[in-house]
């Protein structure tokens, strides 16, 4: 689910270090939200958009 409809963006895999440095994977997963958009036909429509999208004004809110 935590995927940008509009740029794509979705989770990223790491790392986690413990302060004994004992090493385990971990994930971050993107801000994303699910907002009612207009897409390029004009037709309103719920889609999951990343922050970065919506503050930049790539896609336009309904």
């Amino acid at each position: 689910m935590a995927k940008c409809a509009v740029c794509g963006k979705g989770a990223h895999f790491g790392i986690k270090v413990s302060h004994s440095h004992r090493r385990s994977n971990r994930k971050w997963n993107s801000n994303v939200k699910r907002v009612k958009i207009v897409d390029a036909n004009g037709t309103p429509m719920h889609e999951y958009v990343c922050t970065q999208c919506l503050r930049s004004g790539a896609v336009k809110r309904a």
